[in-house]
Formats: structure tokens, sequence, C-alpha cells
């Protein structure tokens, strides 16, 4: 990492602090930035294919950073030929389709290969423009950081990238039966970790994550904690309503997964779980409705019949109702009709849907991986796990199932948590993460050109 940036320290308001008044406009924010997200749009519906907390991530930090008037184009390959050019997702949010490789069919293992001439189309849309028409480019996971890389290059702007997951940490904790990932992502994570000007961390644990396993410049490495959408997700008008609406017995102990069904997300676990507690306790099979909602994904595209399976072999598959991924307003009545979310992932940089599920008044119960710990609360919002044990899952599902004022308390509690977690405060951060990156590369320049 530069130099210059490591002297900067850790704090990322630092240069507002070290440099004052250093040239005229130092400080200001960027007008307009080029936001990449080569291998999954924000246009699709998170819970399919490749789409998750990511989309949602970029969708509504582009919006909050459109609000603050930085302007914002998301650069996107186009899946479909059916979607014009370029799309407004907001005032002030522009999607702009490049094309690279084909339409349909295209295995996110495939997209490296698709690279350069996803870089050909950002150059000519690029090149279309004025002069200093980007001020800043912010890369999202490693295949949108070579191509961002690239481009802040070539434009002379500082690249800010976010990883939001990480190849030898998933690598480190990987599922069984999962892949692992390629030689190749964890060389091109290298480079583009050394190339950032500025890095954005989920959690602190990130951040460490990032000095440890990749020689991250701490002082390059900002922590900005992303957002839920508190209009969207919240308690509304309770769980009684929402089950209503979903058909859901009313008296039901309702333990929900909701996410892509891939051995990493690990919703077998919850079932094993599941069939644990009805082992015990064979009184609750009819008082008990177990929901996952989403779609296979990565590596589990290829058994996308294996949860089904999984559950008639463990004899809970009349207990059990598959339903496919929904769009964010429903997504929110079934976080209201749940007893509790579980959530026993291998790994997971921040966890989204954890302070979704919380922000609507559920309480949760997640592996204590990643970013889980920041985004529960441990024994006042849900209960974190180590380990995926079903046995231990099975334990604490018990407590909800044999107590639903505990289900109330916590969900309540799990509420007030999950409004410390606006995309306000996100865009916020971010914004001053951008000044500082801005403020370091012209300073850099000046130096450079004495």
């Amino acid at each position: 990492m530069s130099q210059y940036v490591s002297r900067l320290g850790s704090n990322r308001m630092a240069p507002r602090l070290r440099f004052p008044g250093a040239f005229p406009g130092s400080h200001r924010k960027p007008r307009r930035i080029a936001m990449l997200s080569v291998h999954t749009s924000p246009l699709h519906q998170p819970g399919t294919g490749d789409a998750g907390g990511m989309n949602v991530y970029i969708v509504e930090l582009a919006k909050r950073l459109a609000a603050i008037n930085i302007e914002v184009e998301v650069f996107t390959r186009a899946t479909t030929g059916a979607l014009p050019p370029a799309v407004e997702l907001a005032p002030g949010v522009l999607v702009r389709h490049v094309d690279a490789g084909p339409y349909e069919g295209l295995a996110k293992e495939d997209l490296p290969a698709q690279l350069c001439a996803f870089t050909h189309g950002v150059m000519q849309a690029w090149a279309g423009q004025r002069p200093g028409y980007y001020d800043l480019v912010h890369s999202h996971y490693w295949l949108s950081g070579h191509v961002g890389w690239l481009a802040a290059q070539r434009w002379g702007v500082p690249l800010v990238h976010a990883m939001h997951t990480m190849a030898k940490v998933k690598n480190a904790a990987l599922a069984e039966g999962d892949t692992p990932e390629p030689a190749a992502r964890v060389i091109g994570e290298t480079q583009i970790v050394s190339a950032a000007d500025r890095l954005i961390a989920n959690t602190a644990g990130e951040a460490d994550e990032l000095v440890r396993f990749y020689e991250a410049d701490a002082a390059a490495v900002a922590v900005v904690h992303p957002g839920v959408n508190l209009e969207r997700f919240r308690p509304a008008d309770g769980r009684a309503a929402a089950r209503a609406r979903l058909g859901l017995p009313q008296d039901a102990f309702v333990p929900l997964f909701a996410g892509r069904i891939q051995p990493l997300k690990a919703p077998d676990v919850l079932l094993r779980a599941v069939a644990v507690l009805l082992d015990r306790d064979p009184s609750l099979r009819s008082r008990m409705v177990v929901p996952v909602v989403g779609g296979p994904s990565g590596s589990g595209l290829a058994k996308p019949e294996g949860l089904q399976k999984l559950a008639a072999r463990l004899g809970i598959a009349d207990v059990v109702r598959f339903h496919p991924p929904v769009g964010q307003d429903q997504l929110a009545d079934w976080f209201r009709a749940a007893s509790v979310l579980v959530m026993p992932s291998y790994s997971e940089s921040f966890g989204l849907v954890a302070i979704e599920a919380q922000a609507a008044g559920t309480p949760v119960v997640a592996a204590a991986v990643g970013g889980l710990p920041v985004a529960v609360r441990d024994g006042a919002s849900g209960f974190l796990i180590p380990g995926h044990d079903p046995q231990a899952y099975a334990q604490q599902l018990a407590r909800f199932a044999e107590s639903p004022e505990l289900v109330a308390r916590m969900g309540a509690t799990a509420a007030a948590h999950a409004q410390g977690f606006g995309w306000d405060t996100a865009a916020s951060a971010t914004a001053d993460v951008y000044t500082a990156a801005l403020h370091e590369h012209r300073r850099r320049v000046r130096v450079h050109h004495g």
C-alpha cells in the first residue's frame, strides 16, 4: 500500500485534521462516482442466483449518496438484451449495462474471462464524457476491483474498494462439500488490496482480516457498517397481521431461513436442528412451520433439490415449506411473521439479513462468524452460536418454542438495536472515506509534480 496513505494514521477523518486548509477545495466530497458491480446487477432481486446482500448494499448506498449530492453511476454486466444501456434507478443514480459475454448461462467462475470486455465497455462510456467526469471509482467484490484498478489509473482518480467476501477467509471456514475459492481469486484480491487508495470493511473484524490475510495497510482500511432500510424493515402492524397475509398459523412456532441456498449459508443446519427438536418434543410437530425462503446459488446449484431431499430423509418434510425468493417488501413480512430468524452461515462478511429481521422485530439465532457478532447483540437481540452443531441450534430454538414471551421481549430489543444501522449513517461515513481518498490522491499528485 502507498507510503503516503500509511502516514495518515488509522482514523479515516485524519486528513481533515492533519492538513487543514492545505489547498482550496481539498476536502470537498466527490460530485460523481463510478460504482462497479460486475457480477450482480442492482436491478436483480436478492436471493436469486448470485444476487444477495451486496445488491441491497449497492442500491441503498447509491440512493443515500445521491441524497447527499453525490451522483452515482453503477456499471454492471448486461444479463438480458431487453434492458436499455442505461436505466435511472433513482434520482442521481444511473445503472449502466455493459455488454460482456453472453447474456445468460454464464457462471460467476467464468466471469474473469469477460473482464477485458467489461473494462472496454466502462472505458467507452467514459470516453463519451468531458474530462474529469468521474471523481472516484468505488468497486464492489474482487471482479469489479480489477476493472476499478485499471479505470482509476486511466482516469487519474482514487480507487475505493469493498471486498464484501474474501477468498482466504471463506477457504479457512469451508462448509462440508463446498468448493474452495480458486487461487486466481486469491491473487486477484491481493493485487486489489495493494492497488486501492482506500478499502472499506463492514466490521472491525473484517478490517483485521484484510490486514492479517492480505497484508493491507491498516491506515488505508475504513470500517463502515452496512445499513438497513428502516422504512421498509420495521415491526409495522405486527406478527399476527403478517402471518395472516402469508397464510401462517397464528400460534405456530416459526423458525425462518431466508437467503441463498448454498452450503456456505448452511440451511441444512437449521433442518437438522428442527429434526433434533421434534425428536425431543414430538408435540411441536403440530405447531411448527419452518419456511425456507430463497433460491439455489453458487455451489448449491449443483444439487438444487438437495435441501428438499434432506428434509424428507430427516422425516420433517411435513413442517418445512420451501418458497422461492421474494421482493424486499414481502421479505419484510416474512421477517415479521417469523418467531426467529436462523443464520447458521460458515462465513458472513456482515449478515445484512440479520439486521433486516431485527429491524422488523424478530430475534436471530446465528453462527458467531464474520460480522454476525456485530449485527446481533448476543443474549439481548438473539443468540450467537460457536460452530455448526445442530444440537446447539436446537437448544436455543427450544427456548423460543417454549416461551412466546421471549420472542416478544427479544424482538423488541432487536428492533431497537437495528435502529443504529440506518443507511443514512452508512452513506455519510462512506462519503467521508471518499473525501479522505480524494484529498490524499490530490496531495500525492501535487507532491509528484513538485
